[in-house]
């Protein structure tokens, strides 16, 4: 499974002095095991790391203390925490006693998940049914395309429709529907 370190017990653990780094055993899996499932979204290994360290410590940190207890580069830390603020994973703040900015994990689950997937799913599959849209007005002007054909690509534009309902609703009540989509694709494999 691509991104996915295949780890087993106190195996996952890394790094210098021990072979966890500066992480407990138990804070290396589990942050291990966030980066492989971040990694396989499609993101980058070391955002889910980093948020699942601030997550489970529960505390802010400095950059500077994320380079530390990560072992993570300078600019790399700069980088990742730039793009976890974007997607409203970590959020910045100032303690009145230190100058220092620091940074916490967002720690409401469902309003994380519902802002990742408004922002990134529910825009790829609105560029999917753009697409989709224009294939068909393409095909139909063609004029020469057989109505199977046509017909084919509404029901791949009704599934799209269905998915982005689903995302759409997930996003507003964090509850997914999958009904519409399940009918739209068991309409196909009934005429089959």
């Amino acid at each position: 499974m691509k991104g996915y370190l295949w780890t087993s017990g106190l195996e996952a653990g890394r790094g210098e002095g021990s072979s966890y780094g500066h992480l407990a055993p138990w804070e290396a899996i589990a942050t291990d095991a966030v980066g492989n499932v971040i990694e396989f979204w499609g993101f980058k290994r070391n955002q889910g790391r980093v948020w699942a360290l601030l997550y489970l410590r529960g505390e802010p940190f400095t950059a500077g203390e994320l380079e530390h207890e990560l072992e993570l580069s300078k600019g790399g830390v700069s980088m990742l925490l730039r793009d976890l603020e974007r997607w409203g994973v970590v959020r910045r703040m100032r303690s009145p006693h230190d100058s220092a900015w620091r940074y916490a994990a967002e720690t409401d689950l469902i309003r994380m998940v519902s802002h990742v997937v408004e922002e990134r799913e529910a825009g790829f599959i609105e560029r999917i049914r753009a697409d989709l849209a224009e294939a068909y007005r393409l095909a139909v002007e063609a004029g020469n395309v057989p109505r199977e054909h046509l017909s084919r690509l509404e029901k791949m534009a009704t599934l799209a429709e269905h998915v982005e309902r689903a995302l759409r609703l997930f996003i507003k009540t964090a509850r997914l529907d999958v009904g519409g989509i399940l009918g739209a694709l068991r309409e196909d494999s009934n005429r089959q």
